[in-house]
Order: C-alpha cells, then structure tokens, then sequence
C-alpha cells in the first residue's frame, strides 16, 4: 500500500432542482475531501440551450451559485474542494460567475473550469451538441490547486474519477482502480437514491428515517475499492439493496463505457461492512473504447395534449364518441398533426365512494413541427365540444396553444476530435491528451445461469415485487429495467424464470421492440433494456412515464406463479 489516505468524496446533488440545501447538509454533517454535484441530464441540457438562446451569457445551473451564495465560506473554512458539473454550457462563464461572488463575499478561493466538449458548431440544427468527456481534466485543475471546479458535460462518474486521480495519482493505464471509482462514482451520481431513496423496499424500513435521506459519500481506497456511506446521524440508509439499485440504474450491459475506462460490472462485489456501509470490491477495468459519445438535443416540433375526463358508467363508449369526435375535427382541420395518440387509463371503481375514483381519463397528445397545427385546432375541438359530448364531459385543464419539445440522440466521435481543456485558476489552459490505448466495445460471453431452483411444492400467484427489487430509467430512446433477487434461491428461481420472453409477456409495451436481457450474478441480477420505448427521448415526452422511472415497479407489481417456499 502506498499510505496515501482514502478520500471521502461526497454528492449533493442528483439532478438540476435537487435538494437546494443538500450542499450545507454535506459540509456541515460530517467530514470530506471533496463534495460533488450532478446537474446535468439530457433533457437538462435541452433547458440550458434554451436558456442560452434567450441570452448567451446563460447555460449553466443558476441554483448553483445560489447554494454557493450560502456554502461557499464553509468549504473553504472546513477545507472541501467542490466539482459540479453545473457550468451546463458555458463552464466558462460560471466560473467567472464564481469568481465574482467568491470577490463580494470575500473568500479566496481559486476556481478552475473544463471545457471541450461543446460540438455544437458541428452539428447544424442542434440546439446543444456535447461530448461525454472524462475526469482527466478534472484532476489537471485539482492537481494545480483549484478549490472550486466546473465542468461542463462530463459523465457523471468523472466527478469522482478525476478527484481520485488527483488525490491517488493514478495513471491512465490503472484501469482496474479507475473502474472502482467509475462504479463508486455511479453509486453517488443520483444522489439520495443511493440512501434509501426511489427504493423498491421502502416499505421494509421506519418511514420517519426515509423521509429526509442523507446524501451519500463514499470512502475511496487507492486500490480502487470503496465503501459508500452517510454521514452519521442523518436519514434514510445504506445496505446492499439501496447500492445494488442504484447500480443498475441507466445501464445496459456487463461493459459500463466511458472515456477513462470501461468497468465490468459483472466483477463487482458487494458486502454489508456495517450498518449503513456497504463494501464495493472486486471491479475490474479496461481501456475505454475508442470514441466519445455525443449528446444531440434539438428542438423536434411543437406537442399539445388534452385529458378528457369520463365518469360513472359506460366509459369505453363515451371513450369511442369523444375519440370519433376530435378525430373528425382534426381531419376537418386545415392540417392535421402529424403524430396523433390516444390512452385510456382505466382509473374508475364500480360503485365508487368518490367521483374521483368513478372517473376515468382518457389523453389525446397531438405533435407536429408547427405550433398552428396543434394549437388552436386542438383547443378549440376540444372546448368546443363543452355541450355536445359524451354526459359529465370535463376536461383536466384546458388546452394550451403548444409547447416546443424535444430530440435527443447520441452520435460518437474520436476520442482525439474533441479539445479536452483543463482551464487553471490562474488562467493557463492545459491540454488532456486523449486516451493512449483504446479497446473496441464488445458484448461478453454470458455468464452460467445457477442451478434451477428445485420446484416440488406449490406455487402461488404473486407479485414478482415480493421476491425482487427493481429500478429503471432512461437512456436516450431506450429504458433500462434493473431487476435483482433479494436471496440466492430467489435468484436461482428469477435468472431461469424471467427470461426475455416472460419479460415481453408481462410488460406489454416492449411486445413488438427489441429488448436485450443482461445476467449480473455478482449482484444476483438481470439487466433488460427495452430499444425504442421512450421515442427520441425523455423530451419528447412519448409516453405516459416519459423517462420509464416507474417502468421497474410496474413489472414488480405483475403476478407469477412463485413457489411458495419463496414467499
């Protein structure tokens, strides 16, 4: 061992509008190195454009500065260096805005910036075009002194990699520690998901301790292991189920890319270290392929939606009049949008206490690439037919006069047709080189399923929930559904059991596209990506869940024929 000390390296943030007080809560709860946040997503970056199109000087997290308005002494008093990727867009211009405050409140700070990654200019019609770099430049700034760094689009784990470079320093080669802070960094990204939050087993625990999680950290070794954490004495938890959720969240395969190293999470092993700490070990690494992914958002047309509400009796037929109605009114229209989609959500009870629970919605969303077209046209059919509809006809809100949504894809480059910069708090720029060996990204061999779990007595009709866990999320156009077996012979009985085809059969929307099962036996877990289910993208908003957040608990929720020794 080379005696360098762990490094306590924090999360405050999940997303853009997360906790606005987490920042303090880390400073003040406990001791770090380094406090991270994670602002940026795909439809995040479509915000940030659009704020960059009302004024240039714009395109990066506003909340931020704010949460440094309150923080910014108590890092540098406590010592905490902080990384965010919160300059969105315009690292560059966050980080004078940093500057300018750290001058009015007086702190002496020294503040660095990344940047490269804006392709923008490459791409006529995007609206935001930005590579996925890695933590190299990150550290390049730590390394010369930096106590406040800003990035724009980096991954999410290269908040943590390019600190552990720093503090470790690691070489580009060390590929297996570089995955173990690549799997930590996963961990941390999402903030209190991994304390206890979106967790399918909430149920099982105090409700007074989850309902204000503490943000995670992570206690990262120089040989690349870790072991997540809380600090003390704040809500929520951390066990092997609350990692292993947030693990598989928005991956696909065994392979986890990026462009400091590919991890093989099909080598990570978890273990219960001690209350609210759980172990991460075993990870393996390899060189990070050869390209940089892309993130393309442009704006895609105008969407405009209508919920009519249909009560009591007869719901299917009232469902058909409206339907035949506004369909008559769009064909009569000077032109019809050119994606029209209705669902019904069976939501009313026989005999209902309420009207609430008697009533059923019925959704018409309407796109199109001009805003006439699903403006006025949709509204109007819709107020219009006020009187001479279906009985009880009311409607959830009036339609509006369209909004702008938008198209995400993803596009990959050489790793060397992006200029990675490290922009020092002094002004000199460095240069990263870009990676020096690459591997091409294949899928690995499958892994051996366990033993089949005898079956020699009854079995019951169930909720897949009561035997596994699950959780979900998107991935441009695709969702991820992560599911793991909560002991080793529900895992023996799940890995055979939910296979492709089950999957298909039981989540009815993925029946006609293509879905890849993934097998994670360390973590007693499938993988299924569902190609396609979410459209161009969680801004285009193509479905009733447009990021398939709750796809997991749906397919918890449908029922098998488990055996009873399991339940």
């Amino acid at each position: 061992m080379s005696g360098v000390p762990p490094l306590r390296i924090g999360n405050a943030s999940g997303f853009y509008g997360d906790r606005f007080g987490a920042l303090r809560e880390m400073l003040t709860g406990g001791p770090l190195d380094v406090l991270t946040g994670d602002y940026l997503a795909e439809l995040t970056m479509l915000i940030l454009g659009r704020d960059r199109l009302k004024d240039p000087r714009r395109g990066y997290a506003k909340t931020f500065l704010r949460q440094l308005e309150e923080c910014l002494g108590l890092a540098h008093e406590r010592g905490v260096r902080v990384v965010a990727n919160a300059g969105g867009l315009n690292p560059a211009g966050l980080a004078d805005a940093v500057r300018e405050l750290a001058d009015r409140l007086g702190i002496p700070v020294r503040v660095a910036h990344v940047e490269g990654d804006d392709l923008t200019p490459q791409y006529a019609g995007s609206l935001a075009a930005h590579a996925y770099l890695g933590g190299a430049g990150i550290a390049a700034c730590l390394r010369q002194g930096a106590d406040i760094v800003v990035t724009g689009r980096v991954t999410d784990a290269a908040l943590v990699t390019g600190p552990a470079v720093a503090h470790f320093g690691w070489g580009p080669r060390a590929y297996d520690r570089l995955a173990g802070a690549v799997v930590a960094g996963h961990v941390l990204e999402c903030g209190t998901q991994a304390t206890g939050g979106n967790y399918a087993f909430f149920a099982d625990h105090d409700p007074a301790g989850l309902r204000h999680p503490g943000f995670p950290l992570a206690e990262l070794h120089e040989d690349g292991t870790s072991v997540i954490t809380k600090h003390d004495g704040t809500g929520g938890l951390v066990d092997v189920g609350t990692v292993t959720a947030q693990l598989l969240y928005e991956t696909q395969g065994a392979r986890y890319a990026g462009p400091d190293v590919t991890a093989r999470l099909d080598s990570v092993r978890l273990t219960q270290e001690g209350p609210d700490r759980v172990r991460i070990e075993g990870v393996r690494g390899e060189a990070p392929p050869p390209t940089l992914k892309v993130g393309l958002n442009r704006l895609g047309g105008f969407r405009n939606e209508v919920v009519f509400v249909l009560t009591g009796l007869d719901i299917a037929q009232k469902a058909a009049l409206v339907r035949a109605q506004m369909e008559a009114a769009l064909d009569a229209a000077k032109s019809r949008p050119a994606d029209v989609r209705w669902d019904l959500a069976r939501t009313d009870h026989p005999d209902a206490p309420t009207e609430e629970t008697a009533s059923a919605l019925l959704r018409l969303v309407v796109r199109d690439r001009e805003q006439e077209v699903v403006g006025r046209a949709l509204s109007g059919a819709a107020i219009e037919l006020a009187l001479a509809s279906y009985p009880g006809f009311h409607v959830m809100a009036p339609p509006g006069t369209g909004a702008p949504y938008g198209v995400f894809e993803d596009v990959y480059v050489p790793h060397g047709a992006v200029d990675h910069v490290a922009v020092l708090y002094d002004g000199r720029r460095v240069r990263v080189a870009p990676a020096e060996d690459t591997r091409v990204l294949e899928t690995p061999e499958e892994p051996p399923l366990p033993e089949p779990l005898p079956v020699t007595g009854p079995t019951r009709r169930a909720p897949l929930g009561l035997i596994a866990g699950a959780r979900s999320g998107d991935k441009g156009g695709n969702a991820n559904v992560g599911v793991w077996a909560r002991s080793d012979d529900a895992w023996r009985w799940m890995a055979h059991q939910l296979t492709t085809d089950r999957f298909q059969n039981l989540i009815t929307e993925s029946r006609h596209l293509k879905v890849v099962r993934h097998i994670l036996p360390n973590l007693r877990a499938l993988n299924f990506v569902v190609e396609g289910i979410l459209g161009e993208g969680v801004a285009s908003q193509a479905r009733f869940d447009p990021q398939a957040k709750a796809l997991g608990e749906w397919l918890r929720s449908r029922h098998l024929d488990i055996p009873e020794t399991l339940l």
